[in-house]
């Protein structure tokens, strides 16, 4: 039985926005474990399923491609943003001393 990993990727550090990460990515779990080549030296798997990534526009659709084809599937919930509000002249604040830690 194939077991699946459904996320919602993180934003890549070379993008500002966040237009990758909004869509639910399914992936397949290796099934074989990986071993260097003996020619190349490069990292192999016997199994290519999981070189493959589904991308749904929600949860639930990824959970219903799942349930339909008969695979095991575990969610991974996305981490959450936190935001601090800043000014720029934040930047140049005096904060004394005893009140800096």
């Amino acid at each position: 039985m194939t077991s699946v990993r459904i996320y919602k990727p993180a934003k890549s550090a070379m993008q500002s926005g966040r237009a990758k990460s909004l869509s639910w990515i399914l992936e397949t779990e290796t099934e074989t474990a990986r071993r260097p080549e003996d020619l190349m030296g490069w990292v192999s798997s016997g199994d290519t399923l999981n070189q493959v990534k589904i991308a749904f526009e929600t949860l639930d659709d990824a959970v219903a491609h799942a349930e339909a084809q008969g695979w095991s599937y575990s969610v991974t919930a996305p981490q959450q943003r936190k935001l601090r509000p800043r000014n720029y002249s934040d930047n140049f604040r005096y904060i004394p001393a005893e009140k800096r830690t």
